[in-house]
């Protein structure tokens, strides 16, 4: 199957006609004049009216973009910026010993959070670890599951977190 390049000129015959804007590993990014912009299959069935012969990049920048990101979250070191909900930003966490001779501490909530983060990433780089080690599957298993129980342990604190899904998740109950 050649692939077209971009400028081809196609009839769909749900869509009409349309030229071919964008080429990725998987469709045809299409503007049709009746339907505007969709996405067809390489495979899909449509006529060429004119195929314009290039060399086709068939990797969409957003897709290597997508890949890069996701890739540099998995196996670097390099944090993402995790925001402490507004409502504790600027606090303080004080804590009171129930000696009252003691002294008490008093600590940034935002530097504290900063820590609870910094947890957070090195659990994760633990956990990417253990499952590209040479370790059997057994292992990676029961390794896996005390990650799960450090997460379950650390939901204390999810109450410091702006965004739900940056959150602590640990073992789910069905």
């Amino acid at each position: 199957m050649n692939l077209l390049g971009v400028g081809s000129r196609i009839k769909h015959t749900e869509f009409g006609l349309g030229v071919v804007t964008n080429v990725t590993s998987k469709h045809y990014w299409v503007t049709f004049i009746e339907n505007g912009l969709e996405t067809i299959d390489l495979d899909s069935e449509f006529e060429v009216i004119e195929s314009v012969e290039d060399e086709v990049d068939t990797i969409s920048f957003f897709e290597v973009e997508s890949t890069l990101r996701n890739m540099l979250k998995q196996w670097s070191d390099i944090s993402e910026v995790i925001p402490i909900a507004d409502k504790w930003k600027g606090g303080n966490l004080i804590l009171e010993p129930k000696d009252t001779s003691l002294a008490s501490k008093e600590i940034p909530i935002d530097a504290f959070f900063h820590k609870i983060v910094m947890v957070r990433d090195r659990v994760r780089v633990m956990e990417q670890k253990i499952n590209s080690s040479k370790l059997d599957d057994q292992d990676k298993i029961d390794l896996q599951q005390y990650i799960t129980r450090i997460y379950g342990s650390l939901t204390t604190f999810n109450v410091l977190f702006k965004i739900k899904e940056q959150q602590f998740v640990g073992s789910k109950s069905n």
